[in-house]
């Protein structure tokens, strides 16, 4: 039978995230957002708190959250910022290759390295020439001795700046060219990396990207994850469990948004009464709060068929990441709307939120790319 209810425990992860992010995230939202810095101050707080690598198990410092739970704190996170929301969750991206692939020592080593440190990680797959056309990459990892040496160029590297690690896609034989592409772990301190300045840019401000130039950087063998030529299948085992956390901090901004908008318009008088009272904007604040229940139901159903195992859960989860970050720019238009003056105003948030929406469109997969891998599924 099916069950749209949440059980007792994943209750006390959403008021839990809740709790975290109206004391934490939400009053100082704006000030990260117009200082373009990265929340330290937050992470390390979510450290303390129990908030940071939920997905990840209990034994490696993290919650033991299924994807289902996962993408309940999401969505917490979401409602209150999603540039600190994503700097939280894209250090889960980065370990999830990891958690997918890794040796045990491994992940004893490198997860307990990160939580002792209070740390992040960073992603490395985008290069100039290879967004969402992976096979495109060029970096290169030659193994030497018992070595790789690592040389090329990575592009919008969420916390780049500030890992302490970084997961790299590469080559380990250029000839062979995609079929070779491997996962390497790379410490940040390592002679070689030069991370450049960070990406200055519309929204989530308070996530910092950059590029990152690497120039025969020596990394142990022991770094590599899964087995050389096994990047492509972890690079996609991890967007089939990290897109529906897109998703989930998508449906939280657009919550935000509605919330916001509904209530002012509820205050908002013209023509003798509110303007909610108006069949125009009564009708608008129906549409947004209609498309922030679909796209929820849509990243709990993702979630769940990931959790309970089925065959291809990548179709769901490029089905929710592409509905639910395009539900949430509507609503967040919509929701600008609404408010008129005040909705484009930095008083409200509104608008920062619609300039927040727009990046979950375009990473992890842009949504024509989601749209490419629903097209190919359904028409096998």
């Amino acid at each position: 039978m099916v069950n749209f209810s949440v059980e007792p425990h994943q209750q006390e992860i959403i008021e839990k995230y809740k709790d975290f992010t109206a004391k934490y995230i939400i009053p100082n939202a704006r000030k990260n957002d117009e200082l373009a810095v990265f929340p330290w101050d937050i992470v390390k707080k979510a450290y303390d708190e129990g908030i940071m690598n939920g997905l990840m198990p209990k034994k490696y410092g993290g919650n033991g959250f299924n994807l289902f739970e996962g993408q309940l704190a999401s969505e917490e996170l979401g409602f209150g910022c999603i540039g600190t929301g994503i700097s939280i969750d894209a250090s889960t991206l980065a370990l999830t290759p990891l958690y997918v692939a890794a040796k045990e020592e491994q992940k004893k080593k490198w997860f307990g390295l990160l939580t002792e440190q209070k740390a992040v990680a960073g992603y490395c797959l985008t290069e100039p020439n290879a967004g969402s056309d992976v096979q495109g990459i060029k970096t290169t990892a030659i193994k030497k001795g018992d070595k790789y040496i690592i040389n090329g160029h990575k592009r919008f590297i969420t916390n780049a700046e500030v890992s302490s690690v970084l997961t790299v896609f590469a080559l380990v034989d250029p000839e062979r060219g995609s079929r070779s592409l491997s996962a390497i772990l790379v410490p940040t301190n390592t002679p070689g990396i030069e991370i450049k300045p960070r990406m200055q840019k519309m929204g989530q401000k308070a996530s910092v990207q950059n590029e990152i130039i690497f120039t025969d950087v020596e990394v142990p063998v022991e770094n590599l994850i899964g087995g050389e030529g096994y990047g492509f299948i972890i690079a996609m085992k991890t967007f089939d469990r990290t897109r529906t956390g897109v998703a989930a901090l998508a449906v939280g901004a657009a919550r935000r948004a509605f919330e916001t908008a509904r209530d002012w318009s509820k205050q908002r008088i013209q023509f003798g009464k509110p303007i909610s009272a108006q069949q125009a904007i009564a009708f608008m604040l129906a549409e947004m709060a209609t498309k922030v229940e679909s796209a929820r139901l849509m990243t709990w159903k993702a979630a769940w068929e990931y959790d309970a195992g089925v065959k291809n859960p990548g179709l769901s989860s490029a089905m929710s990441k592409y509905w639910a970050t395009d539900m949430a720019m509507e609503v967040a238009v919509d929701a600008v709307q609404v408010m008129a003056g005040d909705g484009y105003s930095y008083d409200y948030d509104v608008e920062k939120i619609m300039r927040d929406v727009k990046l979950t469109q375009i990473y992890e997969g842009t949504n024509q790319v989601q749209r490419l891998v629903i097209s190919k599924n359904i028409l096998k």
